[in-house]
């Protein structure tokens, strides 16, 4: 087990985590409105209060991904498992058709979802921590 990781490893993990604080920011900022427009309808809580909040999580695990290296395994899979949770909020935007980001017809919505396991699988890649799951267990 290494707790080396590839250059092209650490660029996407240090890519993924800039991309994470930029979104985490923009939720708490100048994309707050566009990012209600995918909060699920049922959900029993307030859009403005979901988009902080998630806006807050996305923060924080990107600035995790830049500086957490001795934790990146348990971040990679926190991280894919926060991809994996916010996919809902994708499929409402699609089955309510919401227009956000760009994403102003069912065809636009529809494609984003496939780049929701893209996302999972570069967290998990980036950090290695498919690779080194054996260390959650070892610990």
């Amino acid at each position: 087990m290494t707790n080396q990781l590839s250059k092209p490893r650490h660029a996407a993990r240090l890519l993924l985590g800039s991309f994470l604080t930029y979104a985490g920011v923009s939720h708490l900022s100048f994309g707050r409105k566009e990012f209600q427009a995918q909060v699920p309808n049922g959900l029993p809580l307030d859009p403005d209060l979901v988009v902080i909040l998630s806006g807050v999580a996305e923060v924080g695990l990107g600035v995790s991904l830049l500086t957490l290296l001795k934790k990146r395994v348990h971040v990679g899979w926190i991280v894919a498992l926060f991809f994996v949770a916010v996919f809902p909020g994708n499929i409402a935007q699609l089955l309510d058709h919401r227009d956000a980001f760009g994403l102003d017809t069912d065809g636009k919505r529809l494609a984003r979802l496939f780049f929701q396991p893209v996302l999972v699988a570069l967290a998990l890649w980036s950090t290695a921590a498919w690779r080194d799951r054996a260390q959650l267990r070892d610990k």
